[in-house]
């Protein structure tokens, strides 16, 4: 191979990286603003400073039964971050609150601790656990698309507020990734070593509301 046809072919592979790995492209815009059941932006001149402006995280949400209220507010709840490459949420623990085991197949996250200890940490690729108790005050940052989780280990309850560099990072819960999406139950005996009853117990807690 020629050193020319060499070089092209690291600045063609090294562009193609870029555009597979990078997050929410660049926007071409100051910001564009949906309009209600059209595809487009509103016009500029139309834009206030309403929107974006988001209020809907001022107390905590509702709390499931893990003891956690988590609050999104990407593109979906907050129209104004459309193209900006960028969300966030607040997440609330019960004491002894758990977030289970999930990840965000399309961002990056930087977690920082409003109030109180959480025990919070990622699983990288090689099966490699980081994790410690953070304190209020405190960021944790979760590599994109890698499997992390949080529990409140502290005597009060407390908070975490996530930012995200994608207007929509996506969010894939395993225990309901895993028993709750319909894969067949014999594959799931073999790669858990359960049986038949309790395969179908889990497949019945985490199956979609």
């Amino acid at each position: 191979m020629s050193p020319k046809l060499a070089l092209l072919l690291v600045v063609v592979l090294h562009n193609y990286a870029i555009a597979s790995f990078g997050s929410d492209p660049d926007p071409v815009q100051d910001f564009c603003i949906p309009t209600t059941g059209i595809v487009g932006c509103k016009n500029s001149s139309a834009a206030t400073v309403d929107d974006f402006v988001f209020s809907g995280i001022k107390s905590p949400g509702k709390f499931g039964e893990t003891g956690l209220a988590a609050q999104a507010v990407n593109v979906n709840s907050f129209p104004g971050l459309n193209t900006l490459g960028m969300s966030f949420v607040r997440a609330d623990f019960e004491v002894g609150g758990i977030n289970v085991p999930h990840f965000h197949p399309r961002a990056t996250e930087i977690a920082f601790v409003l109030e109180g200890s959480i025990y919070s940490g990622f699983v990288d690729t090689n099966n490699r656990i980081f994790a410690k108790v953070i304190e209020k005050g405190e960021v944790m940052v979760f590599p994109r698309g890698l499997l992390h989780f949080q529990m409140n280990v502290g005597d009060k309850p407390a908070t975490i507020l996530g930012s995200f560099d994608s207007q929509n990072p996506g969010l894939i819960r395993v225990p309901n990734a895993v028993f709750g999406s319909g894969i067949e139950g014999k594959l799931l005996e073999k790669a858990f070593g359960l049986n038949s009853k309790e395969i179908a117990k889990l497949k019945t807690k985490f199956a979609p509301h």
